[in-house]
């Protein structure tokens, strides 16, 4: 008996000594020894488990024999079988990983030692220069932002109504009023030239609506490559079983519809081209949308350029409303001016391009923004935060530090919108008190921590499709926040050569952020005046 209870303990033992809790942490990041490391539990585990199925036989066995034997001894069984359950127990609830239950930032541990790599955490940052760089940023976001912003508001207003005069509201799709996104509108904008983004939301024209149909939904038969995607469909009025059945039955002269007009009743109908589908189907073309779009603006600038003393030129001949507004005084400021459509009465917005170089989805397939959204989560952070919070100076650091090195090596598959999202999932997972702005340094290595482990697992989820950390006040469409999250590094999986630029221009970064940092430091520590980020642009 002492002999079983003994083989017992050693089994409990090796099962703690070989507890994957006790392995070394190094490049616990890669997928291959993940797979590796389950291999190896998996087969300790069955070995486990035949150890103790012939322990338990030999001691039924011995049991048998041994009936004789005093109670206490029994009762002894009884107790170590009990203590080895537990063990077991706690030994299998350990197992349990503590980081998928919070994001924390990444430990110079975890980070995977590459020849000439560097590690955020070895980073040399002079406090002082931050905040001098952070004191620039917020001069100028109080200072001339605000100005710029007025005056876009301003331009778009009247331009937009122009385009709308020019309309034929029985023919022509129905244009809304602009929504202001991005970073601008968000107050963390550093480089010059300073940029505001607008959409635009259209409608068709009636008796026409639109359908949408959206990856997540129940029944949708979007590809797996088109997650954050959706199709929108062109219907007429009295085409669906919901609709009214005048637009499509034939009533007779005598029977007159209480719902709609007879003049409504014989309107012209439109072909697909007209409604700006994509070729024999029914599906919104973001090719046609913009085409329509670009080729109307440049109509309503014609009819109000005189009254504006400035050149507006298109930047991009296949961007619809990418404009460039230059003043006689040799001032830039770069207005992105996007059409998109409305997801039903919510914030969502449907985007037939974005200004950043991401990826475009071919047609019949919108990207779905929700911009408006991370707008107002982080306006719902900056009422939780401390005052003078450093969020949005990681942020602008980080921005700054990205588009230098751009500059500097080329442009890669990294955008501001990766950076942003990095931040949003820290916000999201630590706590307010951490982001005073005596933690400038420790944030902004958080930051840059986190998105090279993400590079490193070449994963970065979506800051607010299926995230239950979202707050409710911020409004996600339950079928938003009910989603599967999105991996936005999913290019960066299928696409090797692309993902060694990306890591290599991040690795390049972290290299010259102390030199780009203090090179264009608003003012040295002695008062001099230096070059400012916008400045440098």
């Amino acid at each position: 008996m002492q002999g079983a209870i003994a083989r017992v303990c050693m089994v409990v033992a090796a099962a703690i000594l070989n507890h994957p809790s006790l392995f070394p942490q190094e490049n616990t990041t890669l997928p291959e020894q993940d797979e590796e490391l389950m291999a190896r539990m998996r087969e300790h585990e069955e070995r486990l488990e035949m150890e103790q199925a012939k322990l338990e036989k030999e001691l039924s066995q011995l049991d048998s024999k041994q009936e004789e034997t005093s109670s206490d001894e029994g009762y002894s069984w009884y107790f170590w079988s009990a203590v080895s359950f537990v063990i077991f127990f706690a030994i299998e609830m350990s197992r349990v990983d503590p980081a998928d239950t919070e994001i924390r930032p990444v430990e110079d541990e975890d980070v995977i030692s590459e020849s000439g790599s560097i590690s955020p955490r070895m980073m040399a940052l002079d406090k002082d220069i931050l905040r001098n760089f952070c004191d620039k940023c917020t001069y100028s976001s109080a200072h001339e932002n605000w100005r710029v912003r007025e005056f876009v508001e301003g331009f778009a207003d009247d331009l937009l109504e122009s385009l709308r005069s020019m309309c034929d509201r029985e023919e022509d799709m129905e244009v809304g009023d602009f929504v202001g996104i991005g970073s601008m509108f968000e107050s963390w904008t550093v480089c010059k030239p300073l940029m505001c983004d607008l959409i635009v939301p259209f409608a068709p024209p009636d008796p026409h609506s639109f359908q949408y149909h959206l990856w997540c939904s129940p029944s949708s038969d979007l590809p797996p490559d088109m997650q954050g995607c959706g199709k929108i469909k062109v219907t007429k009025f009295g085409e669906n079983e919901e609709g009214c059945l005048c637009g499509s039955a034939n009533l007779g002269e005598d029977m007159l519809c209480l719902l709609h007009s007879r003049h409504d009743a014989t309107k012209v109908s439109h072909t697909p081209d007209e409604l700006l589908c994509s070729k024999n189907t029914h599906f919104l073309a973001k090719d046609q949308v913009m085409r329509w779009f670009q080729i109307s603006v440049t109509k309503a600038w014609g009819c109000i350029s005189h009254k504006y003393d400035f050149e507006v030129t298109f930047r991009k001949l296949d961007a619809a409303g990418a404009l460039k507004i230059r003043f006689r005084s040799g001032k830039v400021i770069v207005l992105n001016i996007i059409p998109v459509v409305q997801l039903d009465d919510t914030d969502a917005f449907f985007v037939s391009h974005f200004p950043s170089d991401c990826d475009s989805c071919p047609d019949p397939y919108w990207h779905l923004s929700l911009a408006v959204y991370e707008r107002n989560l982080l306006k719902h952070f900056a009422k939780c935060l401390p005052q003078n919070s450093c969020h949005l100076h990681c942020l602008q650091i980080v921005t700054f530090l990205h588009r230098k090195q751009s500059g500097l090596t080329g442009k890669s598959a990294l955008t501001s919108y990766h950076l942003k999202t990095a931040l949003l999932h820290l916000l999201l997972s630590k706590r307010t008190t951490a982001w005073g702005a005596e933690s400038l340094e420790l944030r902004l290595q958080d930051v840059l921590s986190f998105l090279q482990k993400s590079l490193q697992e070449k994963r970065l989820h979506h800051a607010l499709i299926g995230n239950g950390k979202v707050p409710e006040d911020v409004q996600v469409p339950e079928i938003i926040r009910k989603a599967e999250p999105i991996n936005l590094f999913r290019p960066l999986v299928l696409q090797r050569e692309l993902y060694a630029a990306t890591v290599r221009h991040f690795q390049e970064m972290l290299r010259n952020a102390t030199v780009l940092i203090q090179e264009y430091t608003p003012y040295l520590s002695n008062g001099g005046l230096r070059h400012s980020p916008e400045e440098s642009f």
